[in-house]
């Protein structure tokens, strides 16, 4: 994904955005009405009753301000349960839910729409036949608002719950991992998994701290081939940077405006995305299941569903997805590792969930799922983290019988 796609796909999941473009196709539907009268034959707005458009008109412009009004509190409430019930985190992706923009975006334009065409009919700017084609797009706007209404009603009942934030939360998760399947280097050449590179390449440092949320390889790889050197990319997206921590390796003759040109390619932000960072969805999913094992909240089943989600999104790396030819010669970019994605998604569910036999046994049966998967990789890192999870459930299990459950459960993994 290039660096300009990559902001117009953040830009359109902003409710601004959205409104306004709809916002102006109101406004332009309105004002159509100007062009459109002239060629209406006469006598048709008593016909079809045209003249009451100005008492439906009114009855939008009044109605769109309490139910947008409306809409915007249950929004920032089912926002806040999320952050209670949920984590932060995944309060992200409820800000860019499609469904709950486009809802909001829908009543702001007809909101709109209804304001300037009554100022337009004040004006008396419409006549007789310019009232009949207002009168059939106020219709349009009247049925696409009880569409609309009917849909968020809907929608309300699932907004900010646990199980539907969970569902979305594995949905951008399970995008990022097929996307990183298919390109497992972002489209380039393999590289060291530690990020290291030959000896002599100069390293590029950034100039800001914050997380690396995209990296432009297509420019990296233009870049390269015009001035014949080889790039090493040291850190992948969701890695936290400093100005001592060096984002590439240049192997070949190095300038400061190549320097400059390899920063502009990787974009450091305050937060973590999901789009480019798979390992972010399993953090999120991880945390949602120790929230859900905290004693405050005392929801294992929670945890177990997190379980089930996360044996379906790693699954995907088991080979059942085939990696497209790299298309970036001159670019070399570590994988994301087995090791680091099991650690991100078990090891702290089996910390909080220690002393829950329950859990215990559900985790060492998702492990076992993955070690069947056919994967050498997979069957070392399910290995060495069903060992630590027996091992924190034997020193927190009081219950010899809860001990040989998940010893029992322990003994399928191997």
């Amino acid at each position: 994904m290039s660096r300009w796609f990559w902001y117009l796909s953040q830009l359109k999941r902003t409710l601004w955005v959205r409104a306004t473009l709809i916002s102006l196709l109101a406004v332009a539907a309105a004002l159509v009405s100007l062009i459109a009268g002239p060629w209406l034959p006469q006598g048709l707005s008593t016909e079809i009753g045209a003249d009451a458009v100005d008492q439906i008109l009114n009855i939008i412009a009044s109605s769109m301000l309490a139910v947008t009004t409306f809409s915007l509190s249950t929004m920032i409430a089912a926002y806040s349960a999320a952050t209670g019930n949920v984590t932060p985190r995944a309060t992200k992706l409820l800000l860019e839910d499609t469904t709950t923009l486009n809802v909001l975006a829908t009543f702001v334009g007809a909101f709109l729409y209804s304001l300037v065409a009554i100022i337009t009919l004040s004006m008396g700017a419409y006549g007789e036949r310019g009232r009949v084609v207002l009168f059939v797009v106020t219709i349009f706007v009247v049925v696409l608002i009880v569409v609309t209404l009917l849909r968020w009603i809907d929608y309300l009942r699932r907004l900010g719950r646990v199980g539907e934030t969970t569902a979305q939360v594995e949905t951008a998760t399970e995008q990022a991992f097929r996307r990183r399947a298919r390109h497992p280097h972002l489209g380039a050449l393999p590289a060291p998994a530690d990020g290291g590179a030959p000896k002599g390449a100069r390293p590029v440092y950034p100039t800001k701290i914050g997380y690396v949320q995209h990296i432009a390889v297509d420019e990296l790889d233009a870049l390269a081939g015009e001035r014949k050197v080889v790039l090493h990319v040291a850190v992948l997206p969701g890695s936290f940077v400093d100005p001592g921590r060096p984002l590439a390796h240049v192997e070949g003759e190095e300038s400061e405006d190549e320097a400059k040109a390899v920063r502009t390619a990787f974009t450091v932000g305050e937060e973590r995305t999901f789009s480019q960072d798979p390992r972010f969805g399993i953090i999120v999913m991880a945390e949602i299941a120790s929230r859900a094992l905290s004693p405050a909240v005392n929801d294992p089943g929670t945890a177990i569903d997190v379980l089930g989600r996360l044996v379906r999104i790693i699954s995907l790396w088991s080979g059942s997805i085939e990696p497209d030819k790299p298309e970036y010669q001159n670019v070399r970019v570590p994988p994301v590792t087995i090791d680091e994605v099991f650690d991100d998604a078990f090891a702290p569910i089996a910390r909080d969930g220690a002393a829950l036999a329950e859990v215990q046994i559900r985790l060492q049966k998702a492990l076992a799922a993955l070690a069947r998967s056919g994967d050498s990789r997979f069957r070392s890192s399910a290995l060495r983290h069903s060992r630590q999870a027996l091992a924190r459930a034997e020193a927190s299990l009081s219950l010899p019988e809860d001990r040989n459950r998940v010893q029992d459960a322990a003994s399928t993994v191997a």
